[in-house]
């Protein structure tokens, strides 16, 4: 593949940085590679979004023929920092030209600019996940989905309440157009994020993604809703859900269904207010969310858990493009010492020992290059996997994916790299 080029020959595949009055040509060829055609409002959505100086393409001649984008994202880590985070993003290979290298040049390029960005860490969804891990991608967090017969379950009430009594209860709903209620909401959002790590700080435009509602991508739903949970005593926002309803009419009556598209909450009460709104809509009998933390809190708000007939699904994949960085930018669970040899093919500038210190869950973690001998042995790829507490060392080693050098250190790490707050990605990018 040749290097950069204003005008590429026409038998030579070449990468360069995408120019804006190429994005449309670009991104038909990304919805060809992964045919399908996105709704007129989504595509507007992502041109409005796409950061063009962080978009490569490969050209065959005057065809784009494959792509790369990365956004510029803060994300939430162990311990509440919002790191700098590469979202990669729009990565697609037209089918005529697989298996020819395009992919792993785009990586390669685009693994570089992060590098020299100063960005410690890199994160994708990945349609196909079994593409990513060669280039040092890790799976780090999951996400859980639920069909809910909702009158088969109950929501119990909160330690709170029933201190209270009902009488007293400070939760109010209402429900409230979701593009005036959006600016309320996206502060309540800004606020949650560095509780989970995984969560993602919307820059400005991004707080248009949630609202998003093509009539062609409904499926028989009516309009996007919004209801919010407010405290009686002084208006605040205390929580907020994003949903529709589609009506169904059978022969014994409604049975239409409920798809959540968000329930964020600052509070026990208010998690549970919104979720008995969702359960107990008229002419509703099911309950659709395709993506909650896999600790949500409704697994224990129900009566009966199996009636949410639980999934879980692949999520996040986490990539450390600066091992050292990352590594002292999170807290950790409990204290820990400990040398990793880190094996990384793809950023070469990885590999080698690091001295991990950290003090415990409130301290600054140190982590510098050494030549004191390994406790543990891993691929960048199983560091990324373990990096926001979602996966553990010890099941990974139990993969064969990590090796014990030195007696206790798996434990000892297992349990500092743990988190007690699930990861989770909130929204697609």
């Amino acid at each position: 593949m040749t290097q950069p080029a204003d005008t590429p020959p026409q038998d030579a595949l070449s990468l360069r940085p995408l120019a804006a009055a190429d994005w449309d040509a670009w991104y038909d060829a990304l919805e060809v590679a992964f045919g399908e055609q996105e709704a007129p409002e989504r595509r507007s959505l992502w041109r409005g979004l796409t950061e063009v100086d962080r978009s490569l393409g490969v050209w065959d001649g005057a065809v784009p023929v494959g792509s790369a984008g990365a956004f510029s994202f803060r994300m939430a880590v162990p311990g509440g920092a919002v790191l700098p985070t590469a979202g990669v993003t729009m990565v697609g290979v037209a089918p005529t030209h697989r298996r020819r290298g395009v992919l792993t040049a785009l990586m390669r390029h685009q693994l570089d600019e992060v590098h020299e960005r100063g960005e410690a860490l890199a994160v994708l969804v990945a349609s196909e996940p079994a593409i990513y891990g060669r280039y040092g991608y890790g799976l780090a967090s999951w996400q859980l989905g639920v069909r809910v017969e909702r009158s088969r379950v109950t929501v119990r009430r909160s330690a709170a309440e029933r201190e209270r009594g009902t009488e007293l209860d400070r939760v109010r709903l209402r429900l409230a157009d979701p593009a005036r209620a959006a600016a309320a909401c996206e502060r309540l959002y800004a606020r949650r994020v560095p509780l989970r790590p995984g969560m993602l700080a919307r820059r400005p435009g991004w707080e248009r993604l949630p609202l998003l509602d093509p009539p062609a991508e409904r499926k028989g739903h009516g309009a996007l809703q919004c209801v919010l949970a407010e405290d009686r005593r002084d208006g605040e926002l205390l929580g907020y859900a994003r949903y529709s309803t589609k009506v169904v009419w059978r022969e014994g009556g409604a049975a239409g269904e409920v798809r959540v598209r968000e329930v964020t909450a600052a509070d026990p009460e208010s998690c549970a207010a919104l979720w008995a709104y969702l359960l107990d809509l008229d002419l509703t009998d099911t309950v659709v969310a395709e993506n909650l933390p896999v600790d949500d809190p409704l697994l224990h708000l129900v009566s009966d858990p199996r009636r949410l007939r639980p999934r879980v699904s692949d999520a996040l994949f986490v990539r450390l493009v600066e091992v050292g960085d990352a590594l002292r930018s999170r807290h950790y669970a409990a204290p820990v010492d400990l040398v990793l040899e880190v094996a990384d093919e793809f950023c070469p500038w990885n590999t080698g020992r690091w001295h991990l210190h950290a003090a415990g869950p409130n301290a600054a973690a140190a982590c510098e290059p050494t030549d004191a001998p390994a406790d543990l042995a891993l691929s960048v790829r199983e560091l990324g996997s373990a990096y926001l507490g979602g996966s553990s060392l010890a099941a990974l080693a139990g993969a064969g994916l990590v090796r014990e050098l030195r007696a206790g250190a798996l434990a000892e790490a297992a349990h500092a790299f743990g988190w007690p707050v699930a990861p989770w990605l909130p929204h697609e990018f």
